[in-house]
């Protein structure tokens, strides 16, 4: 087919910008590809993370539940398999506080301990500080009390109520009576006015005399 000497112009701009920036629009066009192919992996990851995790948390919830006498180890395999293989997942974090909550249910007050220590330090921010405070409630009931008042160190924003509240009972708990004196105290400075723990502080407080 023959060009007239315009098309042959245009044909010999093009020839040169492709000789020039052909290979990386090519490169550019790959990447664009692997990021669209990368992200849809991702997701597709993610979603199926989820799911089997969900699972999980099923068959945990519903062994929580179940009183019979082959519930424990299946409480201890569901929780164990959602820390190790979905631990980043919710449904771990939250499937830690039932696992735990239904082993000290069934007087395994130690055994309660581990999916409590694996939430406290696993980065799931939000319950992070309600695992510390079971913890140390925990630790209260075996009176390892200094153990007790390392998990109350340094409370996280919204929790300083709570944490001194808890430091308070490890507090007395040892015969300091002063000491939970205070810390009820600090309690109650750092509650909202009407808050529900409030009149429970202050009860703590009018027994031993405020």
């Amino acid at each position: 087919m023959a060009y007239d000497l315009e098309e042959q112009e245009q044909l010999a701009q093009l020839k040169a910008w492709w000789n020039k920036y052909g290979s990386l629009t090519l490169g550019l066009l790959s990447l664009a590809l692997a990021t669209v192919l990368g992200w849809q992996a991702w997701n597709w990851y993610n979603t199926n993370q989820a799911q089997q995790a969900r699972g999980y948390y099923e068959a945990l919830e519903k062994a929580a539940a179940d009183r019979s006498d082959d519930a424990l180890p299946r409480i201890q395999a569901a929780s164990l398999a959602l820390q190790q293989n979905f631990g980043r997942t919710e449904y771990a974090a939250r499937g830690a506080l039932v696992a735990s909550h239904a082993l000290a249910n069934r007087g395994q007050a130690q055994a309660a301990q581990e999916p409590l220590n694996w939430l406290a330090t696993s980065g799931h921010e939000a319950l992070a500080p309600v695992a510390r405070l079971r913890l140390a409630g925990l630790l209260l009931d075996l009176g390892q009390y200094d153990q007790a008042l390392a998990q109350l160190q340094a409370p996280p924003d919204g929790f300083n109520a709570l944490f001194a509240d808890r430091r308070g009972d490890i507090l007395m708990a040892q015969g300091q009576v002063e000491q939970a004196r205070q810390a009820w105290r600090e309690a109650l400075e750092s509650l909202r006015p009407g808050d529900a723990l409030g009149s429970v502080v202050q009860l703590k407080l009018d027994t031993i005399g405020s």
